[in-house]
């Protein structure tokens, strides 16, 4: 297995920690982002992200063509600021309905195991729940990045 990959996924930093966001084409990913980005995310990247393994942790970054860019419905190709080389902590997968009361899920990329979460992202209130869910999974003392872990 190669140490990088390219998935199709959006990514955000929050707090310093990557969230991707995963779903089929048309999910809401980058309209989630966006919203993300508005209450004080920054972007990692849109539609395609590359992860790279080392010392037991995901790096998430933007493919050199589009880093700094996003699509944006209705306003084309916009530039923003954005981060590169970001720990990831967890995964969103967007579906039109979550569940009310979920199971603990995981996902394994790269032998790194992820805490996945299930969020329709119409609701108002998806971002809000993107951001409780991180600050859950850090209580929870599970949302440890390659910072933390390298600091051991």
């Amino acid at each position: 297995m190669s140490d990088t990959a390219t998935i199709h996924a959006t990514c955000v930093a929050i707090g310093g920690r990557a969230v991707l966001l995963t779903g089929p084409s048309g999910a809401g990913k980058s309209d989630l982002a966006m919203r993300l980005i508005d209450r004080g995310a920054v972007l990692v990247s849109d539609d395609y992200t590359v992860l790279s393994h080392g010392h037991g942790v995901l790096i998430a970054a933007a493919p050199a063509t589009i880093a700094g860019r996003m699509e944006v419905r209705g306003l084309g190709i916009v530039a923003r600021p954005s981060q590169t080389a970001v720990p990831v902590a967890m995964a969103v997968v967007l579906a039109s309905e979550d569940e009310r009361m979920p199971e603990p899920r995981t996902i394994a990329i790269h032998g790194v195991t992820l805490r996945q979460v299930v969020i329709d992202p119409r609701w108002p209130s998806a971002p809000i729940k993107v951001e409780w869910a991180l600050a859950q999974q850090e209580e929870a003392g599970q949302g440890e990045t390659g910072r933390e872990k390298a600091g051991r």
